[in-house]
Protein backbone atom coordinates (compact mmCIF):
# COMPACT_ATOMS: atom_id res chain seq x y z
CA UNK A 1 0.00 0.00 0.00
CA UNK A 2 2.38 2.29 0.54
CA UNK A 3 3.53 2.87 -2.87
CA UNK A 4 0.48 2.60 -4.15
CA UNK A 5 -0.70 5.60 -2.13
CA UNK A 6 -0.16 8.96 -3.48
CA UNK A 7 2.99 10.78 -2.96
CA UNK A 8 1.86 14.27 -2.78
CA UNK A 9 5.51 16.19 -3.21
CA UNK A 10 5.61 14.70 -6.90
CA UNK A 11 5.26 16.53 -9.90
CA UNK A 12 2.93 14.31 -11.52
CA UNK A 13 0.93 11.34 -10.26
CA UNK A 14 -1.15 8.84 -12.80
CA UNK A 15 -2.96 5.73 -11.89
CA UNK A 16 -3.87 3.25 -14.32
CA UNK A 17 -6.49 0.17 -14.45
CA UNK A 18 -6.97 -1.81 -16.91
CA UNK A 19 -10.28 -4.14 -16.48
CA UNK A 20 -10.87 -7.68 -18.05
CA UNK A 21 -14.47 -7.85 -18.60
CA UNK A 22 -16.78 -10.57 -19.43
CA UNK A 23 -16.78 -10.93 -23.03
CA UNK A 24 -13.13 -10.65 -23.63
CA UNK A 25 -13.50 -5.96 -23.55
CA UNK A 26 -11.01 -3.76 -22.16
CA UNK A 27 -11.88 -0.93 -20.15
CA UNK A 28 -8.87 1.73 -19.42
CA UNK A 29 -8.78 4.14 -16.94
CA UNK A 30 -6.44 6.61 -16.27
CA UNK A 31 -6.73 9.04 -13.28
CA UNK A 32 -3.73 11.87 -13.28
CA UNK A 33 -2.50 15.10 -12.11
CA UNK A 34 0.53 17.44 -12.74
CA UNK A 35 -0.58 20.18 -10.07
CA UNK A 36 2.36 22.52 -10.94
CA UNK A 37 1.27 22.38 -14.51
CA UNK A 38 2.13 25.73 -16.47
CA UNK A 39 0.17 26.09 -19.83
CA UNK A 40 -1.25 22.55 -20.17
CA UNK A 41 -3.97 21.01 -18.89
CA UNK A 42 -2.97 19.70 -15.02
CA UNK A 43 -5.57 17.10 -14.23
CA UNK A 44 -7.27 14.61 -16.25
CA UNK A 45 -9.46 11.63 -16.31
CA UNK A 46 -9.14 9.17 -19.31
CA UNK A 47 -12.01 6.33 -20.36
CA UNK A 48 -11.58 3.82 -22.79
CA UNK A 49 -13.86 0.70 -23.87
CA UNK A 50 -11.91 -1.76 -26.22
CA UNK A 51 -14.01 -4.28 -27.41
CA UNK A 52 -12.82 -7.89 -27.77
CA UNK A 53 -12.03 -7.66 -31.70
CA UNK A 54 -10.45 -4.42 -31.03
CA UNK A 55 -12.80 -2.97 -33.78
CA UNK A 56 -14.87 -0.59 -31.37
CA UNK A 57 -13.36 1.68 -29.38
CA UNK A 58 -14.73 4.37 -27.12
CA UNK A 59 -12.02 6.69 -25.66
CA UNK A 60 -12.80 10.04 -23.83
CA UNK A 61 -10.24 12.44 -22.30
CA UNK A 62 -11.83 14.56 -19.80
CA UNK A 63 -9.17 17.23 -18.62
CA UNK A 64 -11.60 18.49 -15.21
CA UNK A 65 -10.62 21.12 -13.00
CA UNK A 66 -9.47 19.64 -10.09
CA UNK A 67 -8.45 15.99 -8.75
CA UNK A 68 -8.32 15.70 -4.99
CA UNK A 69 -5.81 12.96 -3.68
CA UNK A 70 -6.69 12.15 0.34
CA UNK A 71 -4.94 10.37 2.22
CA UNK A 72 -7.16 8.74 5.03
CA UNK A 73 -4.69 6.96 7.01
CA UNK A 74 -1.52 7.69 7.46
CA UNK A 75 -0.36 4.30 9.12
CA UNK A 76 -2.21 2.07 6.46
CA UNK A 77 -1.76 4.49 3.64
CA UNK A 78 -5.42 3.83 2.47
CA UNK A 79 -6.43 6.64 0.29
CA UNK A 80 -8.82 8.40 -1.65
CA UNK A 81 -8.74 9.92 -5.13
CA UNK A 82 -11.80 12.73 -5.70
CA UNK A 83 -12.73 13.89 -9.22
CA UNK A 84 -15.34 17.17 -8.41
CA UNK A 85 -18.49 16.24 -10.44
CA UNK A 86 -17.35 12.96 -11.92
CA UNK A 87 -16.67 10.39 -8.19
CA UNK A 88 -14.00 8.82 -6.94
CA UNK A 89 -11.31 5.93 -6.76
CA UNK A 90 -10.89 4.87 -3.08
CA UNK A 91 -8.53 2.16 -1.89
CA UNK A 92 -8.67 0.66 1.71
CA UNK A 93 -5.86 -0.52 3.85
CA UNK A 94 -6.99 -3.95 2.55
CA UNK A 95 -6.15 -2.96 -0.91
CA UNK A 96 -9.91 -3.43 -1.62
CA UNK A 97 -10.73 -0.94 -4.84
CA UNK A 98 -13.38 1.19 -5.06
CA UNK A 99 -14.67 2.47 -8.42
CA UNK A 100 -17.37 4.90 -8.72
CA UNK A 101 -17.30 7.56 -12.00
CA UNK A 102 -20.18 9.37 -13.80
CA UNK A 103 -19.47 11.47 -16.28
CA UNK A 104 -22.39 12.69 -18.59
CA UNK A 105 -21.41 10.28 -21.12
CA UNK A 106 -20.50 6.80 -19.46
CA UNK A 107 -20.41 5.24 -16.34
CA UNK A 108 -18.14 2.83 -14.25
CA UNK A 109 -18.56 1.24 -11.23
CA UNK A 110 -16.40 -1.69 -9.58
CA UNK A 111 -15.38 -3.28 -6.28
CA UNK A 112 -12.16 -5.34 -6.00
CA UNK A 113 -12.37 -8.90 -4.01
CA UNK A 114 -8.75 -9.64 -3.80
CA UNK A 115 -5.13 -8.83 -5.25
CA UNK A 116 -2.07 -10.39 -6.89
CA UNK A 117 1.05 -8.46 -6.18
CA UNK A 118 3.99 -8.28 -7.81
CA UNK A 119 5.90 -10.72 -5.98
CA UNK A 120 7.17 -12.98 -2.91
CA UNK A 121 10.09 -11.48 -2.63
CA UNK A 122 9.18 -7.49 -3.75
CA UNK A 123 6.12 -5.48 -3.40
CA UNK A 124 7.20 -3.65 -6.26
CA UNK A 125 8.94 -3.71 -9.75
CA UNK A 126 11.34 -1.37 -8.51
CA UNK A 127 12.45 -3.19 -5.45
CA UNK A 128 15.01 -1.15 -3.70
CA UNK A 129 15.15 1.49 -6.06
CA UNK A 130 11.71 2.64 -5.22
CA UNK A 131 13.66 4.72 -2.52
CA UNK A 132 15.75 6.46 -5.11
CA UNK A 133 15.23 10.01 -6.12
CA UNK A 134 14.75 9.02 -9.94
CA UNK A 135 13.13 11.09 -12.79
CA UNK A 136 10.38 8.12 -12.81
CA UNK A 137 8.51 5.66 -10.43
CA UNK A 138 6.66 2.59 -11.82
CA UNK A 139 4.71 0.54 -9.44
CA UNK A 140 2.69 -2.30 -10.10
CA UNK A 141 0.06 -2.26 -7.48
CA UNK A 142 -1.91 -5.89 -8.67
CA UNK A 143 -1.31 -7.92 -11.52
CA UNK A 144 -4.57 -9.35 -11.74
CA UNK A 145 -7.75 -8.08 -9.27
CA UNK A 146 -10.89 -10.44 -9.17
CA UNK A 147 -14.12 -7.64 -9.54
CA UNK A 148 -17.10 -7.21 -9.68
CA UNK A 149 -18.08 -4.32 -12.63
CA UNK A 150 -21.21 -2.50 -13.93
CA UNK A 151 -20.64 0.08 -17.17
CA UNK A 152 -22.39 1.64 -18.92
CA UNK A 153 -22.08 3.85 -22.16
CA UNK A 154 -25.60 5.13 -23.22
CA UNK A 155 -24.55 6.41 -27.07
CA UNK A 156 -22.33 3.44 -27.70
CA UNK A 157 -23.00 -0.50 -28.24
CA UNK A 158 -21.10 -2.47 -25.54
CA UNK A 159 -21.82 -6.30 -24.80
CA UNK A 160 -24.68 -7.20 -23.21
CA UNK A 161 -22.48 -9.43 -20.42
CA UNK A 162 -20.29 -6.25 -19.60
CA UNK A 163 -22.86 -3.96 -18.27
CA UNK A 164 -22.36 -6.14 -15.20
CA UNK A 165 -20.88 -9.25 -14.00
CA UNK A 166 -17.41 -10.46 -12.66
CA UNK A 167 -14.06 -9.17 -14.29
CA UNK A 168 -10.24 -8.71 -13.72
CA UNK A 169 -8.67 -5.55 -13.08
CA UNK A 170 -5.07 -4.79 -13.36
CA UNK A 171 -3.64 -1.93 -11.17
CA UNK A 172 -0.26 0.48 -11.78
CA UNK A 173 0.83 3.90 -11.25
CA UNK A 174 3.53 6.13 -12.27
CA UNK A 175 4.92 9.51 -10.01
CA UNK A 176 8.26 11.71 -10.37
CA UNK A 177 9.24 14.78 -12.36
CA UNK A 178 8.10 13.61 -15.75
CA UNK A 179 7.20 10.96 -18.41
CA UNK A 180 10.80 9.62 -20.27
CA UNK A 181 11.52 10.71 -23.91
CA UNK A 182 10.80 7.23 -24.94
CA UNK A 183 8.83 4.39 -23.27
CA UNK A 184 7.55 0.80 -23.86
CA UNK A 185 5.24 -0.81 -21.76
CA UNK A 186 3.97 -4.40 -22.26
CA UNK A 187 0.63 -6.45 -19.87
CA UNK A 188 -0.82 -9.85 -20.35
CA UNK A 189 -2.99 -11.95 -18.12
CA UNK A 190 -3.84 -15.32 -18.79
CA UNK A 191 -7.70 -16.20 -17.44
CA UNK A 192 -7.01 -19.98 -18.19
CA UNK A 193 -3.26 -20.44 -16.27
CA UNK A 194 -3.40 -17.49 -13.78
CA UNK A 195 -0.04 -16.31 -15.44
CA UNK A 196 0.93 -12.72 -16.03
CA UNK A 197 4.08 -10.86 -17.95
CA UNK A 198 4.33 -7.48 -17.10
CA UNK A 199 7.13 -4.65 -18.09
CA UNK A 200 7.94 -1.34 -18.80
CA UNK A 201 10.97 0.74 -19.37
CA UNK A 202 12.64 2.90 -22.05
CA UNK A 203 14.74 5.72 -22.24
CA UNK A 204 15.81 8.24 -19.69
CA UNK A 205 19.25 10.54 -18.69
CA UNK A 206 21.70 8.83 -21.52
CA UNK A 207 20.26 5.24 -20.48
CA UNK A 208 17.97 2.21 -21.30
CA UNK A 209 16.29 0.42 -18.15
CA UNK A 210 13.27 -1.94 -18.13
CA UNK A 211 11.41 -3.05 -15.54
CA UNK A 212 9.77 -7.00 -15.74
CA UNK A 213 8.11 -9.57 -14.13
CA UNK A 214 6.21 -13.23 -14.98
CA UNK A 215 4.54 -14.81 -13.10
CA UNK A 216 3.55 -18.58 -13.99
CA UNK A 217 3.24 -22.14 -12.37
CA UNK A 218 6.48 -23.29 -11.50
CA UNK A 219 8.39 -19.61 -12.81
CA UNK A 220 8.45 -16.34 -10.71
CA UNK A 221 10.92 -14.58 -12.63
CA UNK A 222 12.01 -10.69 -11.96
CA UNK A 223 14.55 -8.14 -13.67
CA UNK A 224 15.23 -5.08 -12.67
CA UNK A 225 18.81 -2.63 -13.41
CA UNK A 226 21.67 -2.96 -13.57
CA UNK A 227 20.93 -6.38 -15.28
CA UNK A 228 18.19 -4.32 -17.35
CA UNK A 229 20.50 -1.68 -17.79
CA UNK A 230 22.19 -0.20 -21.16
CA UNK A 231 24.05 2.95 -21.10
CA UNK A 232 24.21 4.79 -24.09
CA UNK A 233 23.31 1.49 -25.98
CA UNK A 234 25.31 -1.19 -24.86
CA UNK A 235 24.71 -3.93 -22.10
CA UNK A 236 26.42 -7.16 -21.70
CA UNK A 237 22.69 -8.71 -20.34
CA UNK A 238 20.21 -6.94 -22.01
CA UNK A 239 18.89 -6.26 -25.61
CA UNK A 240 16.23 -4.53 -26.53
CA UNK A 241 14.34 -3.88 -30.17
CA UNK A 242 11.54 -1.61 -31.07
CA UNK A 243 9.93 -2.01 -34.36
CA UNK A 244 7.16 0.68 -34.75
CA UNK A 245 6.75 -0.13 -38.05
CA UNK A 246 5.33 -3.50 -37.52
CA UNK A 247 4.37 -2.84 -34.20
CA UNK A 248 6.35 -5.23 -32.56
CA UNK A 249 8.93 -4.81 -29.52
CA UNK A 250 11.57 -7.34 -27.67
CA UNK A 251 13.51 -7.33 -25.03
CA UNK A 252 16.28 -9.79 -23.77
CA UNK A 253 17.47 -9.87 -20.08
CA UNK A 254 20.04 -12.67 -19.00
CA UNK A 255 21.91 -13.31 -15.44
CA UNK A 256 23.53 -15.65 -14.31
CA UNK A 257 21.73 -18.80 -13.77
CA UNK A 258 18.83 -17.63 -15.61
CA UNK A 259 17.15 -15.24 -18.84
CA UNK A 260 13.92 -14.44 -20.26
CA UNK A 261 13.10 -13.13 -23.73
CA UNK A 262 9.91 -11.67 -24.27
CA UNK A 263 8.33 -10.64 -27.93
CA UNK A 264 4.91 -8.67 -28.32
CA UNK A 265 3.48 -7.73 -31.98
CA UNK A 266 -0.16 -6.69 -32.59
CA UNK A 267 -1.62 -5.84 -35.66
CA UNK A 268 -0.71 -3.01 -37.84
CA UNK A 269 -3.66 -1.08 -39.04
CA UNK A 270 -6.40 -1.76 -36.17
CA UNK A 271 -6.69 -1.06 -32.56
CA UNK A 272 -4.88 1.74 -31.72
CA UNK A 273 -5.79 4.50 -30.00
CA UNK A 274 -4.08 7.25 -28.63
CA UNK A 275 -3.51 8.68 -24.73
CA UNK A 276 -2.46 12.39 -23.32
CA UNK A 277 1.06 11.80 -21.18
CA UNK A 278 1.64 13.88 -17.90
CA UNK A 279 4.91 16.49 -17.97
CA UNK A 280 5.69 19.39 -16.56
CA UNK A 281 4.26 21.87 -18.40
CA UNK A 282 0.89 19.67 -18.44
CA UNK A 283 -0.74 16.78 -20.60
CA UNK A 284 0.98 16.46 -24.01
CA UNK A 285 -1.99 14.90 -26.08
CA UNK A 286 -1.77 11.93 -28.08
CA UNK A 287 1.69 11.35 -26.52
CA UNK A 288 1.41 7.43 -26.70
CA UNK A 289 -0.57 4.56 -28.40
CA UNK A 290 -1.98 1.40 -27.03
CA UNK A 291 -3.35 -1.81 -28.62
CA UNK A 292 -5.33 -4.39 -26.60
CA UNK A 293 -4.53 -7.13 -29.70
CA UNK A 294 -1.32 -7.73 -29.04
CA UNK A 295 0.28 -11.68 -28.90
CA UNK A 296 2.32 -11.65 -26.49
CA UNK A 297 5.73 -14.92 -26.24
CA UNK A 298 7.78 -15.49 -23.17
CA UNK A 299 10.63 -18.07 -22.47
CA UNK A 300 12.42 -18.65 -19.79
CA UNK A 301 16.12 -20.68 -19.77
CA UNK A 302 18.12 -21.89 -17.28
CA UNK A 303 21.71 -22.10 -17.66
CA UNK A 304 24.09 -25.51 -17.05
CA UNK A 305 26.97 -26.05 -15.33
CA UNK A 306 28.24 -26.38 -18.64
CA UNK A 307 27.27 -22.85 -19.44
CA UNK A 308 24.53 -23.71 -21.69
CA UNK A 309 20.51 -22.49 -22.09
CA UNK A 310 18.04 -24.84 -21.58
CA UNK A 311 14.73 -23.47 -22.30
CA UNK A 312 12.81 -24.69 -19.40
CA UNK A 313 8.78 -22.36 -19.72
CA UNK A 314 7.38 -20.98 -22.98
CA UNK A 315 4.22 -19.34 -23.17
CA UNK A 316 1.74 -17.05 -25.34
CA UNK A 317 -0.54 -14.71 -24.12
CA UNK A 318 -3.58 -13.43 -26.56
CA UNK A 319 -5.22 -10.09 -26.29
CA UNK A 320 -2.25 -8.74 -24.33
CA UNK A 321 -1.38 -5.12 -24.11
CA UNK A 322 1.54 -3.07 -25.85
CA UNK A 323 1.65 0.61 -26.01
CA UNK A 324 4.31 2.80 -27.80
CA UNK A 325 5.42 6.13 -25.81
CA UNK A 326 6.99 9.47 -26.91
CA UNK A 327 9.96 9.06 -29.46
CA UNK A 328 8.88 5.43 -29.94
CA UNK A 329 5.74 6.89 -30.86
CA UNK A 330 6.24 8.41 -34.61
CA UNK A 331 3.05 10.00 -34.76
CA UNK A 332 2.77 11.83 -31.44
CA UNK A 333 1.38 14.79 -31.03
CA UNK A 334 -2.55 16.26 -31.09
CA UNK A 335 -4.28 15.00 -34.09
CA UNK A 336 -5.76 17.19 -36.40
CA UNK A 337 -9.13 17.59 -37.01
Amino acid sequence: MEHYAPHHRASFEGYYSKFDLPSGAHIALIICSVPDATDLPPHMVSFTYYSKSGSAIYHREHFVSEIHRVTIDTRSHAFELRVPGMGSMRCEANSKTTYDLTSNEWKLRAETVGRLPWGLRSETPEGWMVRLPLPLHWHVHSLCSPCITEVDIPSFEIAAEDHSGKAAVHQEKNWADSFPSAHMWVQAHSPSTGSTICLAGGEILGTTAYLLGYRSTGVDISFRPPLSLAIFGWSPFMSVDVDWENRAFSLCVSGLWRKIEVRAKAPRDKGWFGISAPFSEGFRKNFLTESFLANVDVRVFERSWLGRWKEVKHETFQNGSLEFGGAYFPHRGEKED
